[in-house]
């Protein structure tokens, strides 16, 4: 059955009202909040928010304050008839489609900045973006008013930072972390990778065959200095590569372990992280240790 297209808060805060009104306690709302141009990790999602809540909202709305300057807020890639499709796939109740208007209808003065997990990785390369991300998602929380927020743990950082704004502001949402989905040669999925040409695509592989190894570097006793140091080598190898950064950081805290110890002797989750330009396309990519820990193993597609 097609899912419910709101546009407006006030419509959408109606029908969920009414949800509730007509439905038992044990009948949760779960919420999977996206930029639209839906892949099949996005699907994922709905698919577990589906399966564990009686009524799920899809969010698409490209949040303009999460781009900086020169970042492709302009072309980031659109097609809601599409959306609406993989939504209605995935048996999603309603589709919330605000414009930006509806969001920001006025200047805004008030921001939802998040401290200390924002400092390195993405937040030190694009200073501002998690505070766009913060406030985007915080305004999203409070209209939607769900009891689950699923989020892919391509966006580690992401994921990091939601979770303790959700903590720090008492905020009565559980945020479930689900496992990067992948294509079949190993690239994470993304819907910037429709940016990309073929032999950008190729040397992108790179990335995801790098941090597979990295478990085996940490058997052989390598500290985290020595094992971003060969990652950087091995990304480096391949000549469209352009580093943004490559770190090892405890997790959810993203802080440094430290560099000169053997990982293997550090008994905290680990999050290698790496950016990477291949031409204009900038993409992400992880590898969690330790996912248990963190809840990474809560939620996997079907």
């Amino acid at each position: 059955m097609k899912p419910i297209i709101i546009r407006t808060i006030a419509e959408l805060r109606q029908e969920i009202s009414a949800y509730r009104r007509r439905s038992s306690y044990d009948q949760k709302v779960g919420f999977v909040p996206t930029m639209g141009y839906l892949h099949d990790g996005h699907a994922s999602l709905l698919r577990k928010s589906v399966s564990d809540n009686g009524l799920t909202v899809l969010s698409i709305f490209v949040n303009p304050i999460q781009f900086g300057p020169g970042e492709d807020l302009d072309k980031y890639p659109r097609d809601e008839e599409r959306d609406i499709r993989v939504a209605t796939e995935a048996g999603t109740d309603i589709v919330f489609l605000p414009s930006v208007q509806e969001m920001y209808p006025q200047s805004r003065v008030t921001t939802v900045t998040v401290a200390e997990v924002t400092d390195s990785l993405c937040g030190a390369s694009r200073p501002g973006h998690f505070d766009g991300v913060a406030t985007v998602v915080a305004k999203l929380f409070n209209i939607v008013q769900p009891d689950r927020a699923y989020f892919g743990m391509k966006d580690a950082q992401q994921v990091a930072v939601v979770t303790r704004m959700v903590q720090d502001l008492n905020l009565p949402v559980e945020i479930v972390p689900c496992p990067i989905l992948r294509e079949k040669d190993g690239l994470a999925l993304s819907s910037r990778n429709v940016y990309l040409g073929a032999e950008e695509r190729t040397q992108a592989l790179q990335l995801s065959k790098s941090l597979s190894q990295v478990e085996e570097w940490i058997m052989e006793g390598m500290t985290a200095t020595q094992i971003i140091a060969r990652l950087k080598a091995e990304i480096e190898f391949f000549p469209l590569a352009d580093i943004d950064y490559v770190d090892i950081l405890t997790y959810p805290e993203l802080t440094p372990p430290n560099g000169e110890l053997p990982l293997k002797e550090i008994d905290v989750s680990l999050l290698v992280a790496v950016a990477v330009r291949y031409g204009k396309t900038r993409l992400i990519d992880n590898k969690l240790l330790n996912p248990s820990e963190v809840g990474a193993d809560l939620c996997f597609a079907k």
